[in-house]
């Protein structure tokens, strides 16, 4: 299970970062979006994995038993902001887009080879 969480991690990144790096505004906030997600699901994870276990009370009264709710609170929160730091792009992406037709970064359109 580890391995398929850091592997999507891993790709969650990788996609992010690649889309950070497009030239069109929409893809940049797709692109940030992405790399929240990524890590979110990281800090999440550092909360401890266990299947079939409650989050505070275990069987036993050891801490190392227990998960750890912070990265449950912090992630939680990044979610809320980040979905409003999105709605906020996306309000800018449309009101830039009106101004200069054009959604791309740097408000010109790239040339195109024939």
């Amino acid at each position: 299970m580890e391995l398929i969480l850091a592997l999507a991690i891993g790709l969650l990144a990788a996609s992010g970062i690649y889309l950070l790096l497009r030239p069109r505004s929409f893809q940049f906030i797709m692109g940030l979006s992405l790399l929240s997600y990524a890590v979110n699901l990281f800090i999440f994870s550092m909360g401890r994995l266990s299947r079939g276990a409650a989050p505070l009370v275990g069987n036993s009264t050891q801490p190392a038993a227990l998960a750890d709710p912070v990265p449950q609170a912090l992630v939680l929160t990044a979610i809320v902001i980040g979905f409003a730091l999105t709605a906020l792009f996306l309000v800018v992406l449309l009101s830039l887009r009106g101004l200069s037709d054009t959604d791309h970064v740097d408000g010109r359109e790239p040339e195109r080879e024939e």
